[in-house]
């Protein structure tokens, strides 16, 4: 079984997107509100196997300046569902329509310690893709660049790092790939990914 039927298989089953994830998975269970958010993770359907579609945030935005993430955003009115913002927000900040996306489930709502809370959708992309081709938001993406998806399912390239902030411990993901280092809510997401594969996919 290949690693995209797995998948398919894995999302498809009813319980996959009840429980949530983040590095600070209490969040979950207090009373703050929460920013309504979604990503989409795009999977690129390549002839030598699947890769992750990934953005590099321009320096000056206020939320995550110059991180590597999915792309994504907060809800808006006019979303009808987490889905509608995930591609709302892809064709916006990548310039890639809703018609070139096969969306296929989403992972457990992911809480962060910025007050939002986003639900990410797994969506499949089939080639052609030229990037170069894109119409990319230049205010919000500095970059689109892909990794192959066994690079995130291998756990020899699993981090974990630790940080004090007010005097507590934090812990988050990390997985570097060349000169980028994915960590935080992306690399975390994509933790919960490899999770739904179940450890034994490369």
């Amino acid at each position: 079984m290949n690693i995209i039927t797995r998948l398919r298989e894995r999302l498809a089953a009813p319980d996959t997107g009840a429980r949530i994830s983040g590095d600070w998975p209490a969040l979950a269970h207090d009373d703050t509100p929460r920013r309504l958010a979604a990503v989409l993770v795009p999977l690129v359907l390549r002839a030598d196997g699947p890769t992750v579609l990934l953005t590099r945030r321009t320096d000056h935005l206020h939320h995550h300046p110059g991180q590597i993430s999915f792309p994504g955003g907060g809800a808006e009115d006019g979303d009808t569902s987490v889905e509608a913002t995930a591609l709302r927000e892809t064709q916006e900040e990548i310039g890639l329509e809703a018609g070139h996306i096969e969306l296929i489930g989403r992972l457990a709502d992911y809480f962060t310690g910025t007050g939002f809370r986003i639900t990410p959708v797994v969506g499949l992309i089939s080639p052609p893709l030229d990037l170069t081709a894109l119409e990319i938001d230049r205010f919000e993406v500095a970059e689109v660049f892909e990794v192959p998806l066994t690079h995130f399912l291998d756990p020899a390239n699993h981090q974990r790092h630790g940080i004090q902030i007010n005097g507590e411990s934090r812990h988050f993901h990390a997985m570097p790939y060349g000169d980028y280092f994915i960590w935080g809510a992306t690399a975390g997401m994509l933790m919960e990914l490899y999770r739904v594969l179940g450890e034994s996919v490369t």
